[in-house]
């Protein structure tokens, strides 16, 4: 099998300081935040899912595993291996509602 003309290897991207800014904001603006570490994969990087009360989230690429849950306990969030306990349900009726409402 061949591959498409044009493409290269995939690359992926690190994290950077912006990431982390994202991250603080978010956490430091939201209650009940929890952590959801993502392992890395073939095609991302390590990343940490972070979900507020209402089931908002977001998701920014993160130095290791280590470094995430490093950053939750600084910031007295709750952290979870996602791999291993999965996503909570409120994060999926957040995103249902966003759909439902053209968000």
């Amino acid at each position: 099998m061949s591959r498409p003309r044009g493409r290269g290897p995939t690359t992926v991207r690190a994290s950077s300081s912006a990431d982390e800014k994202h991250l603080e904001e978010f956490a430091g603006s939201r209650r009940g935040v929890e952590g959801f570490v993502e392992p890395r994969t073939a095609v991302s990087d390590v990343t940490i899912l972070l979900v507020a009360h209402d089931g908002e989230w977001t998701r920014r690429r993160v130095p290791s595993v280590e470094w995430a849950h490093r950053f939750a306990n600084r910031h007295g969030i709750p952290s979870y291996d996602a791999a291993v306990v999965g996503y909570p349900a409120r994060m999926r009726e957040y995103n249902r509602r966003q759909k439902e409402s053209g968000a």
